[in-house]
């Protein structure tokens, strides 16, 4: 191919397009008069927005936009190179704020005179987001004690840590809800680890684990007698944790006649023992938690109501994985981390479709699922990477059976069929982030969710 731009000019103008880098020009004024295919990418407008328009029509809340021109073409940039290099924010055309760095440059005409300049811009979003991610593990890694080994960065999760952090800065009673399998035994241990007790017991109790009538001799001990097998005094959870924290999970199972022991126990702060005559102080921080709706069975008559709300007072809600697919690469490398020193094992990483199913897969153990299927993984691997064959069935089945139903119930055309291939490689290659997969794509964030929705194309639901 002859690459003569003389000859043909408009060979310059398709190499900038296909550059991943924006570049645009503007006129003496500040006004847009060409714009790359880059910088649609990068933005979401396209030539047909902005030509003709002010460059300030990417500044928003937070952004100046590209501020650097108007002090260029007012002389206070560099006199020698005639240049402006700049880091900002720009406001995308759906919103997004879109970190990028860019060069301004003079065009001057032939008399000397400023006739405008040429500005290329490159997107930082993603680097600067994985730079996010990969502090806050490095975070998350370093207070892995104090934090009980809960990984994420996404909103949820950073709402859990703020809640963790305020009630452990108190003596509140805490309830921690969530699904089976979130953590919500993690997230007690998280608080007692960050609050003035963590140097004496944390001891925690499934109370769902242990016979009714047993139930009340482990909380609160008994006394030599008190029952056929009680052949000697014991102390109970309450007196063993004295001066720390007591986690009973699962209180929605407790008898409401224990539950009323337990609400004289917050309220007097004193057990007494099965058996006994007199009752014995305690200093306990008493931490609930539940996969059950509780409101529900108080207004069902299963749970006391004034018990209800001597535990309720500071609330935890830890989210399904469902809800905060973003975190599952973090948690997959934290978890892949943790299995490999204990299978002593040299596995580095996982390959991206055995990553895509796992992106992919609904989750409805969370994320002590995920643990078990990376477990059995490191049963079968063999290598370094974890590959799709490695998984368990039902996680490598789950792609195709969507793919079967959707072409069952909805035949798509074979444009439309191209179009939602493009769309999964797009996903697949940034890990299932929407507002990546649109700049790759070319198109808007949300043109590319109403496509998702179309194509009933699983991804996770709240990341980019």
């Amino acid at each position: 191919m002859d690459l003569d731009f003389r000859r043909d000019p408009s060979l310059l103008s398709t190499i900038v397009d296909e550059m991943a880098d924006g570049v645009f020009t503007v006129d003496a004024s500040g006004r847009i008069v060409a714009w790359s295919r880059g910088a649609e990418r990068i933005t979401g407008y396209t030539s047909e927005d902005v030509v003709g328009q002010s460059s300030r029509l990417f500044e928003g809340a937070h952004c100046k936009g590209f501020a650097a021109l108007t002090e260029l073409l007012q002389g206070s940039c560099d006199s020698t190179t005639g240049t402006c290099h700049q880091e900002c924010k720009l406001s995308a055309k759906d919103g997004r704020e879109v970190s990028i760095h860019g060069s301004v440059r003079l065009i001057h005409d032939a008399d000397g005179e400023v006739a405008g300049a040429v500005c290329n811009f490159s997107d930082l979003t993603p680097f600067l987001q994985a730079n996010e991610r990969i502090a806050l593990l490095e975070e998350q890694t370093r207070n892995r004690d104090a934090f009980g080994k809960l990984v994420g960065s996404s909103a949820p999760m950073q709402e859990v840590f703020r809640r963790i952090r305020l009630a452990a800065h108190s003596d509140v009673t805490v309830f921690v809800s969530g699904e089976s399998g979130t953590g919500k035994e993690l997230a007690a241990g998280a608080i007692h680890s960050l609050s003035n007790r963590k140097d004496r017991p944390f001891l925690a109790i499934n109370c769902s684990a242990i016979p009714e009538t047993l139930l009340e001799s482990e909380l609160f001990g008994h006394v030599k007698g008190a029952f056929t097998s009680a052949d000697r005094d014991k102390i109970g959870l309450f007196q063993a944790a004295d001066g720390g924290t007591l986690f009973l999970d699962e209180i929605g199972d407790v008898s409401p006649l224990l539950q009323l022991k337990l609400l004289r126990v917050l309220q007097e702060r004193e057990i007494r023992r099965v058996g006994a005559d007199t009752p014995t102080r305690v200093n306990v921080r008493l931490i609930t938690a539940t996969n059950k709706h509780l409101k529900e069975l108080v207004a069902s008559g299963g749970f006391r109501e004034d018990f209800y709300y001597r535990i309720h007072v500071f609330e935890i809600r830890l989210p399904p994985l469902r809800e905060r697919r973003e975190d599952l690469p973090l948690l997959v490398r934290h978890f892949i981390d943790q299995l490999s020193r204990e299978y002593h094992r040299s596995v580095r990483g996982i390959a991206r479709d055995a990553l895509q199913a796992l992106m992919n897969y609904p989750w409805p153990g969370n994320v002590r699922e995920l643990r078990n299927a990376l477990e059995h993984a490191f049963v079968t691997v063999v290598g370094d990477t974890i590959t799709l064959l490695d998984l368990p069935v039902e996680l490598r089945t789950q792609r195709t059976s969507d793919r079967a139903a959707l072409s069952d119930s909805h035949p798509l055309s074979a444009a439309d069929q191209a179009e939602r291939r493009r769309i999964l490689e797009a996903l697949d290659q940034t890990g299932g982030n929407r507002t990546e997969a649109a700049r790759l794509l070319g198109t808007s964030r949300v043109t590319l969710w109403k496509k998702i929705r179309k194509y009933a194309i699983e991804t996770p639901s709240t990341s980019g």
